[in-house]
């Protein structure tokens, strides 16, 4: 089986209901218990979720309620408030979250005026937390908005409000990099579980606490691990329909040397 990335849909619905059931052992970023069950939580179904999901699962925004409104939101548990058109324009992908570094930035340059580079230095301050840079740019933040027609009392309270959330505020393009290859590998998964899993397998040898967890995944989806078989093994595990055979490379005390003399044999 060849798969190239080009022939990965960014919408495949069956790859979204797998990771709506937390199932994504195995899968890049997203297989730890915690991640799990924020996912089965969150329901994504769309990539954008899984750009946010990267962004969001750290400890600031689990701790300041970040994800819990981002998740009430989007199941329509609660609705979106945006206090300003541009605010909506800006936080509606996000469901009214301010959560990536970018929004910060575009706020400031819609709302107040700011240059790129300006909202850049806004970005810089915020996530270094220098309270002096910060007061200083709350007043330029006010005095920009209102030659923008925003009232003072709105423009102070945005302003408190990005400055409170721009801390936890993650690379947006960082997190949809790393989103990418979450998907995919979730959609391998999801497509071609068997090559798949004996590939991660392959991969983590050496490691027999991951392998244990990738044999219990693999009893979860109901596949046989097949004993180590002289004539019919590989160096690495191998795949079949509904079956996995076990790595002559996996056998501890069996060098490689060894394993390649009796796959030439």
């Amino acid at each position: 089986i060849k798969i190239t990335n080009e022939m990965i849909p960014l919408d495949d619905k069956e790859t979204f209901e797998m990771m709506q059931k937390g199932e994504t052992i195995g899968v890049f970023q997203l297989e730890s218990s915690g991640f799990r069950e924020v996912i089965a939580r969150l329901k994504p179904d769309r990539f954008e979720d899984i750009i946010a999901l990267v962004a969001m699962y750290r400890p600031g925004p689990l701790e300041s309620g970040m994800v819990d409104t981002y998740i009430e939101v989007k199941n329509g548990l609660k609705v979106a408030v945006y206090e300003d058109p541009i605010l909506k324009e800006v936080l509606e992908e996000t469901y009214g979250v301010i959560l990536y570094q970018e929004q910060v930035m575009r706020i400031a340059n819609l709302m107040a005026g700011f240059s790129l580079e300006e909202s850049d230095n806004l970005r810089k301050a915020m996530s270094k937390k220098y309270p002096e840079l910060m007061a200083k740019y709350r007043e330029k933040f006010i005095t920009g908005a209102t030659a923008n027609g925003i009232a003072v009392a709105l423009a102070d309270s945005v302003y408190s409000n990005i400055e409170k959330f721009a801390g936890y505020g993650f690379n947006k393009s960082h997190s949809a990099a790393y989103a990418l290859i979450a998907y995919r590998t979730a959609y391998l998964k999801c497509k071609y579980p068997e090559e798949y899993i004996s590939s991660l397998m392959t991969c983590d040898m050496g490691n027999t606490d991951k392998l244990v967890n990738y044999i219990e995944e693999c009893k979860r989806l109901g596949f046989e691990i097949l004993p180590p078989h002289i004539n019919d093994s590989d160096w690495g595990f191998k795949p079949s329909a509904g079956k996995i055979r076990f790595a002559l490379g996996a056998i501890k005390g069996v060098g490689e040397s060894a394993v390649f003399a009796i796959l030439e044999a």
